[in-house]
């Protein structure tokens, strides 16, 4: 055999150490950076925590945090993502909110209060007006300490109506804000009101929601007492289903302020990301309470480079690298995150104003290709990160959605428009899926009635004949009330 020599060109990617640690410190959600950040305090001198950074414009200028100026850097309309000054991605101390001139950012919901009703007033701070977070104010502070209002409902109303000199339906809004937030079933008037916000609250599919429902609406007394076998008769249903329902009951939260007492338990997160409207704007900024800040301790870099060349400089020297490359590593982290927001807030604008119909179709690609990264960057930076917006606290990955094929809209806008459909159909004469499909149709949605049902089943919502078999079951009780 004799022996050649060829020459072969390709290309072969090698992941140096710190580019394989800024993909994993992409992917950490809040709590694991935390977590990071401290362990990397406590193992390397040269870094410190930078806890009294002041905000800065994208000339590098100080701001006093209790100015009045907006900052127009967080913008939509501002700079170039690829021109975003990192000095700015802290810069949120200063976005002013509101003509009184207190520092909205300041009141971001973080863990630090026992007090759930302070909890929940902080979330609501970037969602509602000064006037209508007062009238929040007003139901928590007539709510037990299980999270009920401890008055009689029509009472309190009244009194709120002659304090607050506004219309009863703009209080009771607020009340049932209150009641479909979190955590679900605050304010509530009594057990079967509280736990039927939780049921609505649950994520779908969510198998027995719709009969827990109506047996919180028409079986509470045979449920308290444990008597499935009336229940199963009173609804015409098979057993299993009503034990498949009340197990689904059996894990709400009967006592809801309670559950928000301790933060773990309730699930709560903080937002790695906060968006609000401000001079007709949306603006976006980074969560100062999720993106700690590391320095390198220039007393120690001064003292480094003035060192020779012994044992002990060298292992300092290593040091100071690492601190380099974990504080570059943090900055990509943070340019990443804040630029993949306001891409997305920008394409979502619209579901930000009018809600899940209005939900535009938008893919890892097409948020990739605007901040000019890999979609699998997209995908690890928006995986656990949450972005607190006027319609709540939601995670970056469900502002993605799949264009519906052959349509301009997304498959999520087109469900939310099904379940709309159904909850204003007339009791008497449920929607069947075609019916569905033939409105959505006459609205520019061409879609199959198979379609329809999928997303109908995802919703957890029952067919048209079962809907129909739960109306007649209400009837009689109406007119025995009537």
């Amino acid at each position: 055999m004799k022996a050649t020599t060829t020459v072969q060109l390709g290309q072969q990617l090698h992941l140096t150490p710190q580019l394989l640690q800024s993909i994993r410190l992409l992917q950490l959600d809040a709590q694991q950076l935390q977590l990071e950040v401290s362990r990397v305090l406590e193992q390397n001198p040269m870094l410190e925590l930078d806890e009294d950074a002041a905000p800065a414009t994208a000339d590098g200028e100080a701001i006093d945090p209790a100015g009045e100026a907006a900052l127009d850097k967080v913008s939509l309309e501002t700079a170039a993502f690829d021109e975003l000054p990192e000095s700015s991605m802290w810069d949120v101390a200063g976005a002013s909110w509101s003509g009184e001139g207190e520092d909205r950012m300041a009141r971001i919901a973080e863990p630090g209060s026992s007090d759930p009703c302070v909890r929940v007033l902080q979330r609501l701070a970037l969602e509602l007006d000064p006037k209508s977070l007062e009238i929040a104010g007003f139901w928590l502070e007539h709510c037990d300490d299980a999270g009920y209002l401890d008055d009689a409902h029509d009472a309190l109303l009244l009194r709120a109506v002659a304090r607050f000199d506004l219309a009863a339906a703009k209080i009771e809004a607020i009340r049932q804000r209150l009641l479909h937030g979190e955590p679900a079933g605050l304010a509530a008037r009594d057990l079967g009101e509280c736990l039927q916000a939780q049921l609505a609250a649950l994520p779908s599919p969510c198998a027995g929601r719709p009969l827990a429902a109506r047996i919180l609406d028409t079986c509470l007394a045979e449920l308290a007492a444990h008597d499935h076998a009336a229940i199963a008769r009173k609804l015409q249903i098979e057993p299993a289903d009503v034990d498949e329902a009340v197990r689904l009951v059996l894990s709400l939260q009967p006592r809801p302020a309670q559950a928000e007492a301790d933060p773990a338990e309730a699930g709560y997160v903080v937002p790695d990301v906060v968006v609000w409207k401000g001079d007709g704007q949306w603006r976006v900024a980074l969560n100062p309470a999720t993106a700690p800040k590391l320095n390198i301790n220039a007393g120690y870099e001064r003292a480094l480079a003035q060192a020779g060349d012994g044992e002990g400089a060298g292992r300092l020297r290593e040091l100071l690298q690492e601190a380099r490359w974990l504080t570059r590593g943090l900055s990509m982290r943070y340019d990443t995150l804040l630029r993949t927001a306001r891409v997305i807030v920008e394409h979502q604008a619209a579901f930000l104003e009018r809600g899940e119909e209005a939900m535009a179709p938008l893919t890892l690609k097409e948020v990739a290709d605007a901040i000019g990264m890999h979609e699998s960057t997209v995908s690890r930076i928006t995986s656990g990160k949450y972005i607190q917006t006027p319609r709540g606290t939601l995670e970056l990955k469900q502002f993605f959605a799949v264009r519906l094929e052959g349509a301009a809209v997304s498959g999520a806008a087109v469900k939310a428009m099904v379940r709309r459909l159904i909850e204003s159909e007339p009791a008497a004469r449920p929607l069947a899926d075609d019916a569905i499909a033939a409105l959505l149709a006459r609205q520019g949605v061409n879609i199959a009635r198979r379609t329809v049902a999928k997303y109908r089943e995802q919703l957890s919502i029952a067919p048209a004949r079962e809907r129909r078999r739960g109306a007649a079951a209400h009837t009689p009780a109406l007119a025995r009330a009537g």
